[in-house]
């Protein structure tokens, strides 16, 4: 099962929950208030992968995704 973030607007916390794809958006409660008031949250991750003399590259391209102001990937050449 995936890992999600969640974001709680009733006391603005983030926090993670294993689900299954089919249940990512559903109303879920919050890990501290309980409250319902919460939506799924844009997760950041790095995938990188190291060559046999040491050097660090990355897996997803050159985009420059990481430096991105887009809301979006559709909304952008990098995604």
């Amino acid at each position: 099962m995936p890992l999600y973030e969640y974001y709680c607007a009733n006391c603005e916390i983030k926090f993670e929950a294993l689900r299954r794809m089919s249940q990512a958006d559903n109303p879920i409660a919050c890990a501290r208030c309980e409250g319902m008031n919460t939506s799924r949250a844009i997760s950041l991750f790095a995938a990188i992968s190291r060559g046999s003399s040491g050097e660090s590259r990355s897996l997803g391209g050159t985009s420059g995704c990481a430096s991105c102001s887009a809301t979006s990937c559709a909304t952008c050449s990098g995604g």
